[in-house]
Formats: structure tokens, sequence, C-alpha cells
């Protein structure tokens, strides 16, 4: 796999990991259950939007260093 697309992806389990942690913040502090289904598909959502997102912005993100 190119290490390109094996960045974009863990970029994107790392926005899904944080959309849950809001998610179980926002169940402890409401005291209200969204349902499973609303999460994971927010989860599956946010991922692919920030795997896009990192796969394309990369090579503007990186040359913003130099």
């Amino acid at each position: 796999m190119d290490a390109r697309v094996k960045a974009s992806l863990l970029w994107g389990l790392v926005g899904g990991m944080a959309f849950l942690a809001l998610v179980q913040g926002y169940h402890l502090v409401a005291d209200r259950f969204l349902g499973l289904a609303p999460m994971a598909v927010g989860a599956i959502v946010v991922f692919a939007a920030t795997t896009v997102s990192a796969h394309a912005l990369r090579p503007r993100v990186r040359d913003m260093g130099r």
C-alpha cells in the first residue's frame, strides 16, 4: 500500500474516533442515547470526509512547512 494512502486512512481513523468520542461526551452530558445507527453513519461519514481531505490536502500542507 502506498504511504500516502496509508497516512490518509490513518487520519480518517483518527477523525472517526474523535467523532465517536464527541458522541460519547454528548451521551454523558445530555443523558440521551441517539442510537447505534446514527452513530455508525456519522462515524463513517466523518471517516470518509477526513480521509479524502487528508489525501487531497497533503501536498499543500507539506509545502507550507518549507
